[in-house]
């Protein structure tokens, strides 16, 4: 009766080898019978050989546009610091502070409540449930627009509150001038992030890599001409920054509106605003996981502001984190990736395969960390001089390096198994764990290295990258007690919940 559930987990003819599978047979679920095109059991090194190529090559497929993308969209930022540090040192401390600590706070919320799409679109499209996409992503926009109001506070008042958390009256006053400047930017979170996991879940990321680029090309110009031609300084950059956002949003919804996303996109409709309520626990939990992790790493600027001499160690902990965070945001694209590759898999009944989805990405983004740590290092001399012109700034970030160069190598993992987290829909689960590896272990002992032990930035990082690893081990542990079998079955079942059975009776109705 067993083996009639689980015909997919046995070799063509050989029952005796489905012992040596290198993988683990997986645990039969009673209401659960997988897709006959599941890959079948891997049963040696020329098996798994075969199955990594094919793999690598669906998962390249979206991870290399992504990528891109996601370099494209973050370097926006990136550019923008890069002349400010040009325009004086407190210009670059304040849009420092305002990028890491104001919109990283809202950014951290946005992409989180957007992740929910991950799940459930990605899901939907393996289990061929088209028209629920458009529905999931207008739903999004209504929760994320609403979530964007509530979060202008923040912007409108970001003076006085980095102030009140301790930050020198000086930056607090220019970072809160400029967070005003930068509540369009807030909005264009809002609609983009939805598309975002609307367009991925479909496999449709080259589109989303040439209209970044074209924005990149634009706001390089741009910048250069308000920021430092024209001098217009913190105002040029926010009025770039702003408009750059602006035009990504809508060359997006220009190319969905134009009939490319099929059955996808059917127009606008009354039933986003339906089971609203389960679609905000379902973003809530997962704005609450990638918020942690978000803020988790803001918190290192947030805490440089404390030391001696702040703005030097705030430019260059910025720096650092900059390059950090743009790396990451690489891993955050095989994120995506393997997201999109899991929850789909998982959609179309696929528990084997999405198992090994996790297996290819994971050992992907362990050599590509491996390597852009050894450029960085090699580069260490040159690259400083790229995000500012002070001595005192350069020589730190020269300083702190290594260290940026072990994280990254450290990190490379742990983004693709918060991947497999929001393809297989466990954000509330994995919040706890962030909640306790990040701020109960990892903070605590940052501090305590940086101001007890008087170790400074460098103490600071050494605890925050404590918490990352003891983070990691616990996602490992996670993803290696997981049935997978089950995780199809809960996945066929959100969708019934979801976009099946109920979609039909709204339809009807």
């Amino acid at each position: 009766m067993e083996e009639s559930k689980q015909p997919f987990l046995l070799a063509p003819n050989d029952n005796i080898q489905q012992q040596q599978d290198p993988i683990p047979p997986l645990s039969s679920s009673p209401s659960f019978t997988a897709d006959a095109e599941d890959i079948q059991p891997i049963n040696g090194l020329q098996d798994f050989y075969t199955e990594f190529c094919a793999e690598s090559k669906k998962l390249w497929y979206l991870a290399g546009p992504a990528v891109f993308t996601t370099l494209c969209q973050y370097s926006l930022g990136a550019v923008t610091q890069v002349l400010a540090g040009h325009v004086g040192t407190l210009e670059l401390a304040a849009i420092s502070v305002e990028n890491s600590v104001i919109a990283g706070f809202s950014f951290g919320a946005m992409l989180g409540m957007g992740s929910a799409l991950e799940t459930l679109c990605g899901q939907a499209y393996g289990a061929k449930q088209l028209d629920m996409l458009g529905i999931y992503m207008q739903r999004s926009w209504v929760i994320l627009t609403t979530t964007a109001f509530l979060l202008s506070f923040l912007y409108i008042f970001a003076g006085p509150f980095l102030e009140l958390i301790g930050q020198t009256p000086e930056i607090s006053r220019a970072a809160g001038t400029f967070s005003i400047y930068m509540l369009p930017q807030l909005f264009a979170y809002a609609v983009n992030f939805p598309i975002a996991k609307f367009l991925q879940s479909q496999s449709k990321i080259m589109a989303m890599a040439v209209i970044s680029t074209v924005a990149l090309v634009l706001h390089t110009f741009f910048s250069w001409l308000l920021m430092l031609k024209l001098g217009w300084g913190m105002v040029g950059a926010a009025v770039v920054l702003n408009g750059s956002w602006w035009f990504i949003v809508v060359a997006q919804l220009l190319y969905i509106f134009s009939g490319t996303c099929g059955q996808a996109w059917s127009g606008f409709s009354w039933k986003a605003f339906q089971n609203l309520w389960g679609f905000v626990r379902l973003s809530l939990a997962s704005a609450v996981m990638l918020c942690l992790e978000v803020w988790y790493f803001m918190a290192l600027i947030l805490f440089a502001g404390y030391l001696k001499n702040a703005e030097v160690a705030v430019d260059a902990l910025s720096i650092s984190e900059r390059v950090h965070s743009k790396v990451i945001c690489c891993f955050i694209s095989s994120t995506h990736s393997c997201s999109v590759r899991v929850s789909n898999e998982l959609g179309a009944a696929h528990p084997r395969t999405a198992r090994f989805s996790l297996v290819v990405a994971v050992i992907s983004s362990f050599l590509t960390g491996l390597l852009i740590s050894l450029i960085l290092f090699i580069a260490k001399n040159g690259y400083p001089a790229l995000f500012s012109s002070d001595t005192d700034v350069k020589a730190l970030v020269k300083a702190l390096t290594p260290l940026l160069a072990l994280s990254i190598i450290i990190n490379n993992v742990q983004p693709v198994l918060s991947g497999v987290a929001i393809g297989a829909g466990w954000q509330a689960a994995v919040a706890y764990v962030n909640i306790a590896c990040y701020y109960a272990f990892g903070i605590p002992i940052g501090l305590i290295f940086g101001y007890v032990l008087h170790l400074g930035v460098t103490g600071i990082w050494y605890g925050m990258l404590g918490g990352t690893v003891l983070q990691t081990l616990v996602l490992f542990w996670m993803v290696y007690r997981t049935n997978w079998n089950k995780e199809a079955s809960a996945a066929e079942e959100r969708i019934r919940r979801w976009g099946g059975d109920e979609a039909t009776k709204e339809t009807n109705a």
